[in-house]
């Protein structure tokens, strides 16, 4: 899982994160160590996580939670979505966002911004911006939405 996450973000961010992140060596550790605990602390019990596989290798990810926005309407939010490119139009993303939320859920997320596959692909999922941006570790992002 942290595998592909790490190569997801690479393949996404690229350009629109600093190579020095993408590129550090510690970066593998750092979300297998995110991983471990999503899937074994406590602290995580009310979250939803589904991975995708293909010929019995895990091609993509996702999780879902409780809000991490003090501000938030719906308390949902997607945390994680990441499939390998290669599997992008595969129809892998809308599997995994279904299994981690339900497709008619009200839910939020934040995506990178420009990220313009991204947000059509949330837009097509129900989505839209709710106008609110942020910008974490370098990366520019705006809240997506779903009501009910």
């Amino acid at each position: 899982m942290a595998k592909v996450h790490v190569d997801s973000w690479r393949e996404t961010y690229r350009g629109l994160m600093s190579d020095v992140v993408l590129d550090d060596p510690a970066l593998l550790s750092w979300r297998e160590r995110f991983w471990a605990a999503a899937l074994t602390d406590p602290k995580y019990n009310q979250n939803n996580i589904a991975v995708a596989s293909y010929e019995v290798t895990i091609v993509g990810i996702a999780m879902s939670g409780p809000s991490l926005d003090d501000d938030a309407e719906p308390q949902i939010q997607l945390h994680v979505l990441y499939a390998y490119a290669a599997f992008h139009g595969s129809g892998v993303g809308t599997a995994l966002l279904n299994e981690v939320i339900a497709a008619t859920a009200p839910a939020a997320l934040w995506v990178a911004d420009p990220n313009p596959r991204a947000q059509a692909f949330y837009r097509k999922n129900g989505f839209v911006s709710d106008g609110t941006l942020k910008t974490g570790d370098g990366v520019n992002e705006v809240r997506m939405v779903r009501a009910t």
